[in-house]
């Protein structure tokens, strides 16, 4: 897959960029809503025997439109993003930079730049997708603006239960620990990756060794407390156990999480290492504990618990 950075105007010739079919959208997360409307475009690509694409944006709108939205928590920062499309099998990914400048261009305006002007000849698109100034174009009037250059299709709402699968809904999973849901609206475990950082080593005299994870400031991280995961490192999976806290037992004025993680059945070092996580499953609140000893015996169950939850036996 190659990618493209492009901020408007962007300077691509078209005669340098061949036919594509492209799926457009900012895609955080690429839930299983997100991958109906990227196959759509992949196999679109494949019938008419040209190259798939995915337009996508970076930061999120809502930072420069926002004012009282500064920053945005990605369930799939832009690496992941990445490494999730080229699994898929998209051959081109667009990553458009969205600032004041784009968010003025019309809705002709930003057709005739970055779909006529980047050869797409058939555009696919959720159902609720807007684009050009306030969002005043959309699926539905979208043949206003095609100058006869391309044709399109629209995906519909995809449920599931009595809910649209949507990116806010996943991150409100997160966020109050429903990790399980998230990853059947995901369809994969949710993740966070990063590189395992010297903590203060507590883990390891309580008999439960735990990696640091230092994680990317702009990836969504669950809510606090104790979880199953798995992670992976060097093509090995191994399950342990996660706390997201700030460790109350031993650091009471700490406000700052921290990401650990113990894993099963592996004690060599881990310093330096990138380490991906994977949360499955939930399994209590983050406690103060009256000693050390307290917190290990309730570590002691957490694994039981874990271990069983793993063999499906809980």
């Amino acid at each position: 897959m190659r990618t493209f950075e492009l901020t408007y105007p962007h300077s691509l010739n078209l005669e340098d960029i061949p036919k594509t079919v492209a799926a457009i959208g900012f895609f955080d997360g690429i839930h299983i809503g997100h991958q109906q409307v990227i196959n759509a475009a992949i196999q679109e690509a494949k019938t008419r025997d040209v190259e798939s694409a995915v337009i996508s944006f970076h930061p999120h709108p809502s930072v420069v439109l926002r004012k009282d939205h500064p920053s945005v928590k990605y369930i799939t920062p832009m690496k992941e993003k990445q490494e999730i499309l080229q699994k898929l099998g998209v051959d081109r990914l667009y990553i458009i930079t969205f600032n004041q400048e784009l968010s003025q261009l019309s809705p002709q305006e930003f057709i005739d730049h970055f779909i006529i002007g980047l050869n797409i000849k058939h555009l696919i698109a959720g159902f609720d997708y807007t684009f050009g100034y306030k969002g005043n174009g959309n699926m539905t009037n979208i043949e206003e603006y095609t100058r006869r250059e391309f044709t399109h299709s629209t995906i519909p709402k995809v449920m599931y239960g009595q809910e649209k699968v949507s990116s806010t809904r996943i991150r409100n999973l997160l966020n109050t620990g429903f990790v399980d849901e998230a990853n059947v609206l995901l369809g994969r475990p949710f993740r966070i990756d990063g590189i395992v950082i010297k903590g203060d080593q507590r883990g390891r005299e309580l008999g439960y060794p735990t990696a640091n994870i230092k994680v990317n400031p702009i990836a969504i991280i669950p809510k606090p407390g104790v979880y199953a995961v798995k992670a992976l490192y060097k093509n090995e999976v191994y399950e342990g156990m996660a706390n997201i806290g700030t460790n109350p037992t031993f650091t009471a004025e700490r406000t700052d999480l921290s990401v650990e993680v113990n894993l099963f059945d592996y004690n060599n070092d881990l310093y330096g290492e990138e380490l991906i996580v994977e949360w499955h499953k939930y399994i209590r609140e983050e406690e103060k504990f009256a000693s050390a000893q307290s917190l290990i015996d309730q570590m002691a169950l957490d694994e039981k618990n874990i271990r069983a939850f793993f063999s499906g036996k809980s």
